[in-house]
């Protein structure tokens, strides 16, 4: 991974994107994008959708959400405290002690998520996983009046923003899901782009509101109406204590992308992955999937009459916490799987079984 594609990543990643907040983040996608593309656009939903070769007759869908979880302002009381309602799926044990950013017209706020200190806490109390209405979100306000001058009800709130390389090049921060899915297919376009081998017409979405119901994958599908397409998203890396890898599959950091089989992925879709991969010595893993899944995989594949739907995803410790973990070779290995991919798709390319 080149200087300048990690200074992309690590934009992404600390540029706050709260599903239904992407604004920031998606017009730094757009500055990024348009310096390879042939057309860079934003829908009315918000997804931005970077283009190569709009006039080809076979149109080939990347998706990647750029959205993360995150929390809204709901309530102040009396005293200045904030409380919040969910944006996506929390833990909120990971939320206690955390330092929160709440992102304001008049610019970020710095909080933190409190709690009674377990002095305090009664002998049921100790016992109890903690709720969201058992935190707050303390911003430092004297009182209710002093915080609503600097915050509104409805305000988006992320945990402290911030990128981190580790051992093994490895890498931490929130948000790797799903900006690592992002990053990969806004890559894969570039090297595409470069390679001069491109024939098929590939379509980079850096997509909106996964985290909420897949709203974005399946607006900006119907709109691009391709006849294929390939989902990045992250999946759980198995390879840390406490996962059953009879229940869950055997997924490690740095062994490459996975690839998924299963009935949410067309399986010719799947055997080119594969065969691109092999053709290419890029390193990937398999994992099975017997259901639809909860990516941007399964809007595209019943998009208008259906597409031809592959999955591929970055193995990522720890996922919805402040500390996902992703390994940088992976992600440079799944720009390039999609990257190969891509190149070998024309418009005599079939998909039917």
């Amino acid at each position: 991974m080149d200087s300048t594609s990690l200074g992309f990543l690590k934009t992404l990643l600390e540029t706050p994107s709260p599903s239904g907040y992407e604004g920031d983040v998606q017009r730094f996608v757009r500055d990024y994008a348009k310096d390879f593309a042939d057309e860079v656009h934003t829908d009315v939903h918000g997804n931005v959708i970077v283009v190569k070769n709009p006039d080809a007759p076979l149109r080939v869908m990347l998706a990647g959400h750029c959205d993360q979880i995150g929390l809204i302002v709901q309530h102040v009381d009396d005293d200045g405290f904030l409380y919040v309602q969910q944006i996506g799926g929390w833990d909120p044990q990971v939320l206690i002690g955390q330092r929160m950013t709440v992102w304001t017209d008049k610019g970020p706020v710095f909080g933190v998520v409190g709690r009674k200190p377990i002095h305090l806490l009664t002998e049921d109390e100790r016992k109890q996983v903690p709720k969201m209405r058992d935190l707050w979100l303390d911003i430092g306000a004297a009182n209710k009046e002093e915080a609503l001058k600097t915050v509104r009800i409805g305000d988006a709130v992320t945990v402290e923003l911030g990128f981190r390389e580790s051992r093994n090049n490895l890498a931490v921060s929130p948000a790797m899901d799903d900006k690592a899915g992002c990053w990969v297919v806004i890559e894969a376009l570039r090297r595409a782009a470069e390679s001069k081998k491109l024939t098929c017409g590939l379509y980079a979405v850096s997509t909106v509101q996964e985290e909420l119901g897949l709203r974005g994958a399946r607006t900006s599908a119907f709109g691009i109406d391709p006849q294929v397409g390939v989902a990045v998203d992250v999946t759980h890396a198995t390879d840390c204590p406490s996962i059953d890898k009879k229940e869950e599959g055997d997924v490690r950091l740095g062994r490459g992308p996975v690839i998924h089989r299963g009935p949410n992925m067309n399986h010719k879709v799947v055997e080119r992955l594969i065969k691109a991969a092999d053709a290419n010595k890029i390193a990937y893993q398999l994992a099975a999937t017997g259901r639809a899944t909860g990516t941007d995989a399964n809007a595209m594949q019943i998009s208008r009459a259906g597409m031809a739907t592959g999955l591929v995803s970055i193995p990522n410790r720890y996922m919805h916490s402040p500390i996902e973990m992703i390994s940088l070779d992976d992600l440079d290995r799944a720009a390039d799987l999609l990257a190969r991919f891509a190149e070998n798709l024309d418009a005599e390319a079939k998909f039917t079984p």
